[in-house]
């Protein structure tokens, strides 16, 4: 059976998934049609219901829960992962990004939902694709920039400054890790299939650790002329044990994330109970 599956090529998310989609794992019968996409598109195409299995934004999961279960392994979740604000200029007031335009990484990104509850009256925002915005703030395009992925690692070398880090803020108001990403499967697919690709997402977590800190020709091939070492340090903040299993704490978080949703979104309707396959 071929299930059409969804993922970025950022480092990450080629590490988690390596040993699944080029089967160094047995994949018991599975096999996957990769689509490789940035986080927005990817994003996009769970509102359109596109793909049986897809990473997505834990930010935009309150508009595709119809459609859409959440799998316990194969995601982005823990503490100091969150998304950056940055400018070219030191600010020396917060309130000054209130007037500010904003390049933001997806309009259904958690990042602009943390961008959000940080800065609940600055609405003058741009949205863009998520390695486009360093050039963008540095260029003068936009005032100030949403960082994530490797630009955490980049942006001090090209002389740009850090406003606030919105993970940060995040874990200091709410007090439970940042749900960056999860994998999300089609409600369509029976329980059976869906436990089958989470089980099998975990034993691809597991085959990378065991080999990690190599790096595989997957990962190197897709991952925008990063060194290794910052494919590694990507490796190393966005890969943890939330990633193996989201666990009591991981589904608390996407909870809060939820709340947070409603509380920027009040007409929102959202069914909290079918959220996570079990």
């Amino acid at each position: 059976m071929t299930l059409t599956l969804g993922f970025s090529p950022c480092p990450n998310d080629t590490f988690i998934f390596d040993a699944l989609v080029n089967q160094k794992i047995d994949t018991e019968g599975l096999s996957f049609n990769v689509h490789l996409e940035d986080v927005q598109t990817l994003n996009e195409w769970a509102i359109e219901g596109k793909l049986d299995i897809t990473k997505l934004s834990y930010g935009v999961l309150p508009l595709v829960l119809e459609q859409y279960l959440m799998l316990n392994s194969g995601g982005a979740l823990g503490k100091g992962v969150g998304p950056l604000l940055i400018t070219k200029t030191p600010v020396k007031s917060i309130a000054a990004v209130d007037q500010m335009l904003v390049a933001i990484p997806g309009i259904n990104t958690t990042a602009h939902l943390l961008f959000s509850l940080a800065f609940p009256h600055a609405h003058n925002k741009q949205f863009k694709v998520f390695n486009e915005i360093e050039d963008s703030v540095l260029n003068g395009i936009t005032d100030a920039g949403v960082i994530i992925h490797e630009n955490r690692f980049t942006y001090q070398d090209k002389g740009l400054h850090k406003v606030m880090d919105l993970g940060n803020f995040w874990e200091e108001q709410l007090n439970v890790p940042i749900p960056l990403g999860g994998i999300a499967a089609k409600r369509t697919l029976s329980k059976a299939l869906l436990l089958k690709v989470d089980r099998l997402i975990r034993k691809s977590v597991d085959y990378a650790f065991s080999n990690y800190p190599s790096l595989t020709d997957y990962v190197k091939e897709h991952a925008q002329e990063m060194s290794e070492s910052v494919m590694r340090s990507h490796i190393d903040l966005y890969v943890n044990n939330y990633s193996l299993e989201l666990g009591a704490d991981g589904k608390k978080a996407v909870a809060k994330l939820l709340e947070v949703y409603r509380q920027l979104n009040p007409s929102a309707v959202i069914n909290n109970s079918d959220i996570f396959i079990s």
